[in-house]
């Protein structure tokens, strides 16, 4: 065996043994039970979770990070954390799988009118958001810019299938802002659209009556017709 091949292994059996060094602390193998889900959490939040106090949860969190099992995403004045990346909770099932356990579920305590539809700055939050940006992606309508931690592009079948909804695609690229970006939803903690074509899509929705405004919160009401069009449009049962 050469020089460099030893050298390979003994980094792979070295970096190996940090993961599961980070893994193996119970606080720390709670938490990323709990992101299992594909939701993001505040430190606030998996600190009750790993059942310690907010700054044994900070010095945690920085060990995950540090190994790049989690990630953080800084959405107005929180900072969330969620599971770094697809290859790090496949990893995780199958440690549940053989430990025999269960994941954790996430259970939002939004109010209901709230976390079905609202508003979330000038573009569209909640479930129903969020299904809208789930059904954009597996239709390959939109996809992440690479390189951008959270831009995005509109595909060639996304322009048209957008444009015809109704959506004035040449004009929202036109807006003095980001085009298209995912936002992490407060109350989902899995991302809605944002950016010039969430808030395009939002007035769209608006000016067609699927939605209505509430008039003293931020909670926007599926109409009857709106009901019948998410289902036929973006395959969203409400």
């Amino acid at each position: 065996m050469n020089a460099e091949n030893s050298t390979h292994i003994e980094y792979a059996d070295t970096q190996l043994a940090k993961l599961a060094g980070a893994i193996a602390e119970p606080a720390r193998s709670r938490m990323l039970c709990s992101l299992m889900d594909g939701r993001a959490r505040t430190s606030t939040e998996l600190a009750a979770v790993a059942e310690v106090s907010p700054s044994t949860a900070s010095v945690h969190l920085s060990k995950l990070l540090e190994q790049h099992l989690v990630n953080v995403v800084a959405q107005g004045k929180h900072r969330y954390y969620q599971l770094a990346s697809n290859e790090v909770a496949i990893a995780l099932e199958s440690l549940l799988l053989i430990a025999g356990l269960p994941k954790s579920r996430f259970v939002p305590n939004t109010p209901d009118r709230l976390r079905k539809a609202r508003t979330c700055y000038d573009h569209m939050a909640g479930e129903v958001a969020v299904g809208v940006h789930d059904y954009l992606m597996q239709q390959a309508w939109i996809r992440p810019v690479e390189g951008e931690e959270t831009a995005y592009e509109l595909t060639t079948a996304g322009s048209k299938g957008l444009e015809e909804l109704g959506l004035d695609i040449a004009a929202t690229r036109k807006a003095r802002r980001r085009f298209a970006c995912s936002c992490l939803d407060w109350s989902e903690r899995t991302p809605h659209l944002g950016g010039a074509l969430g808030a395009a899509l939002l007035n769209l929705l608006l000016n067609r009556a699927w939605l209505e405004r509430d008039l003293d919160s931020r909670a926007l009401a599926l109409t009857s017709k709106g009901k019948r069009e998410f289902l036929k449009v973006f395959a969203i049962k409400t």
